[in-house]
């Protein structure tokens, strides 16, 4: 039995990630880090606790789905007490990128802005487009719910960064991400990626592809978080198994 610790247990993914060890032949939530009150009964048999050290020491894999300074301080913590990870948090900065990189040479490391099955393979139909389709221009749409904090999603930005793989550019380059005003005409090779928030959207990303008379538009929504938290026990399973490295959803679905 796999023990999972869970870092960011008392939020909506990690309650559901909870709810769905519960029922799980193969891994239990066995370690809660919580620095909230639950708002839900927790297992009887779970460890929980306020210390990420301990979460680290007692658990088999670490899932973490909090904020990017909370997955700095699991990596920070994990670089003293390496532990196979399964990190799906976003809006992570430069600095959080290169730690992620930096502990990922001492322990397996899984790293997707998304868990979902969807995303994972809209992202490799997002690159075989972007290459063939190489007169059209590209506009991402990504919609969340009113509380999501950061923008554009990061699931957005893996997007654009594999539609911009499709066309040997890098995404820093060519990313636009606000238009006002009288701006000129729109360029050959950039990528926007605009944000809308409200309501209760779980999360919908549309990539568009679009040239004179005619375009084609690709459409992710999730109708349910629970996709997101069934797509991290899969990765945390697999991810014990694997060596020292970096790896994402796609790896861990074959993709």
């Amino acid at each position: 039995m796999t023990k999972v610790g869970i870092h960011g247990s008392t939020g909506r993914v990690g309650r559901l990630l909870i709810e769905n060890l519960n029922k799980d032949l193969d891994a239990t939530p066995a370690v809660l880090h919580a620095i909230d009150d639950f708002g839900f009964t927790p297992p009887r048999d779970a460890l929980i606790t306020q210390s990420v050290i301990q979460l680290l020491l007692q658990s088999d894999v670490v899932i973490d789905f909090t904020i990017a300074m909370g997955t700095q301080a699991l990596l920070e913590n994990a670089l003293l007490h390496p532990k196979p990870l399964v990190i799906g948090t976003t809006g992570l900065d430069e600095h959080q990128q290169n730690l992620l990189k930096e502990a990922a040479t001492l322990m397996p490391i899984l790293y997707s802005t998304n868990m979902s099955l969807g995303v994972a393979v809209l992202n490799r139909l997002v690159e075989l487009a972007s290459k063939s389709l190489s007169d059209f221009d590209i506009e991402i749409v990504e919609q969340h719910h009113r509380y999501k904090k950061d923008a554009p999603s990061g699931t957005a930005l893996t997007l654009g960064e594999h539609a911009a793989r499709g066309r040997g550019l890098s995404l820093d380059d060519v990313r636009v991400s606000g238009r006002n005003g009288l701006i000129g005409e729109r360029t050959k090779d950039e990528i926007a990626i605009m944000a809308l928030r409200g309501g209760d959207i779980v999360g919908r990303h549309t990539v568009g592809f679009y040239n004179d008379g005619e375009f084609i538009e690709m459409n992710h929504t999730a109708t349910s978080r629970d996709t997101f938290a069934k797509g991290a026990i899969k990765a945390a399973k697999w991810i014990t198994k694997q060596p020292n490295g970096l790896y994402t959803i796609s790896d861990c679905l074959g993709l």
